[in-house]
């Protein structure tokens, strides 16, 4: 697949198709006197139900379109479309809904509320959401069997491993039913083997029908992916 150096084409996928879809999308930061070109034109369409895990040294721009997919950022220029709705200049309120309403997040650090319980803690986004609470309960616990914590409701994240609380983390982030689940290293913290059953859990998700987006630095948890998106200085490098 081939892919140019300066504004780059739509991917395979059909523009019909998209559930997210990039166009000629620049990033640019003013770090002092020098403007730093995190992403330099990206264009990609990314299908509903699939799995793609973004890969890149240090600085090639794959947190940066993370931030970007996740709507944590606006580009400075090009447009993101995320289920037909083009996302790229919205504020933040609107920003907030649309993130409330299609995306799920899974960070490296689980971003758990130490204080909350496993319940409270899943219920997070349907409190948002204005959810009843005896609704938001119900799918929080109904949440918890899916991830073999429903013995945990109770507990507070210090009082559970770090392989169990990536699975609260993944419970949190379905609580929404979102449309795209990102995840930033979700296997960073972990031992192999924990590692290992967290991407087990991911790819279930993706074959119910979940699209799921990684960015991670190792081979062996990209290689769960369908496709691998290469990042090399804020471009498009590859993809395979």
């Amino acid at each position: 697949m081939n892919a140019t150096k300066t504004e780059q084409p739509v991917k395979d996928e059909s523009e019909l198709d998209a559930i997210v879809r990039l166009e000629n999308v620049r990033k640019t930061y003013q770090m002092g006197s020098e403007k730093v070109h995190a992403l330099a034109g990206v264009s990609i369409n990314f299908k509903p139900g699939s799995f793609w895990a973004i890969m890149g040294p240090s600085g090639s721009g794959k947190s940066t379109m993370l931030n970007l997919l996740g709507c944590l950022d606006r580009p400075t220029s090009g447009k993101y479309i995320l289920a037909d709705t083009d996302v790229s200049q919205l504020e933040d309120d609107a920003l907030s809904q649309i993130r409330l309403t299609y995306l799920g997040f899974v960070f490296q650090s689980f971003n758990l509320i130490a204080q909350l319980t496993v319940r409270e803690n899943i219920e997070l986004p349907l409190f948002y959401l204005g959810w009843e609470p005896h609704e938001s309960a119900a799918r929080a616990a109904e949440l918890a069997r899916s991830v073999d914590l429903d013995q945990r409701l109770g507990h507070r994240p210090a009082e559970l491993s770090g392989g169990q609380q990536q699975r609260v983390a993944i419970a949190r982030a379905l609580a929404n039913d979102p449309h795209v689940i990102l995840a930033d290293e979700p296997t960073g913290n972990l031992d192999s083997t924990t590692g290992e059953n967290i991407m087990e859990l991911l790819r279930d998700l993706n074959k119910q029908g979940k699209t799921i987006i990684i960015v991670t630095h190792e081979p062996d948890i990209a290689a769960w992916a369908d496709h691998r998106l290469h990042m090399k200085d804020g471009l498009i490098d590859r993809i395979d």
